[in-house]
């Protein structure tokens, strides 16, 4: 008998959750439901590997971005855990994947978004962001490189700005994920939530000229020079001084 996916009574909470949490699209969801029925169904047990991000995203057709968004959340559930170097497992003795858990985990993060402005986003950034990069030059791999380069590559090939925002997010993530500090990937998740909002959206298309935009992807490629580097004092100097444009683009603040 072939197995079948685990659907719940509360399985379109559980999908409204996803959208609210920025996973939308189809593959992002279909990984998403993926995870959810392995594990919910025993197919997945505690300590079982999950195949490779690069595998994921291959198999469900979601950039790497939203295959560790969605693989971020699921860890933040307790029911996986990500070892560096060693891959993502299931967790033992996680709790157990019910409508509580779900709807609640996958909505904290878009439940405080609705309450953040653009502007109040910024002011964050500029005071958490760069205290991110000491955690970088310490701890960053060659594999953390090799994402930001990723998202280097595509953002200056992106051909809307929307496409553009997208990797320049992916960037700013790829940051989080380089401390190997779980509380800054939460803070990041949740500055790519309000990023996806419509205000956040509305003031980029206005502000981001063709000028701005080479030059916020000169500033990127400076920045990762400096972190790969492991220039700590310069690559802080660069971040702070590319958040405060961004910031001063944004709302015409001096």
């Amino acid at each position: 008998m072939t197995d079948r996916p685990v659907r719940t009574a509360d399985d379109s909470d559980f999908q409204e959750s996803l959208a609210e949490s920025g996973i939308r699209s189809d593959g992002a969801r279909a990984l998403a439901r993926y995870i959810q029925a392995e594990i919910a169904s025993g197919r997945f047990p505690p300590g079982h590997r999950l195949p490779t991000e690069r595998e994921l995203s291959e198999r469900f057709g979601a950039s790497r971005g939203a295959v560790r968004r969605v693989l971020g959340h699921f860890k933040s559930l307790g029911l996986i855990t990500q070892v560096v170097g060693s891959g993502t497992f299931v967790a033992e003795g996680g709790a157990p994947l019910g409508p509580a858990t779900k709807a609640t985990g996958m909505a904290e993060s878009s439940g405080m978004a609705g309450q953040v402005s653009p502007a109040q986003l910024m002011d964050a950034r500029l005071l958490i962001e760069p205290q991110m990069v000491s955690l970088i030059v310490r701890f960053a791999t060659a594999d953390d490189f090799e994402r930001m380069q990723e998202c280097l590559v595509r953002s200056e090939a992106a051909g809307s700005i929307e496409e553009f925002e997208h990797w320049d997010g992916a960037l700013h993530q790829a940051f989080a994920e380089a401390t190997h500090n779980n509380f800054f990937l939460r803070i990041l998740e949740l500055t790519n939530v309000v990023r996806e909002e419509g205000e956040w959206g509305r003031l980029k298309r206005i502000s981001l000229t063709p000028e701005r935009r080479e030059r916020y992807e000169m500033q990127h490629r400076a920045i990762v020079a400096a972190l790969r580097d492991r220039d700590e004092d310069t690559a802080r100097g660069l971040l702070e001084e590319h958040l405060l444009e961004v910031q001063r683009n944004l709302f015409g603040r001096r």
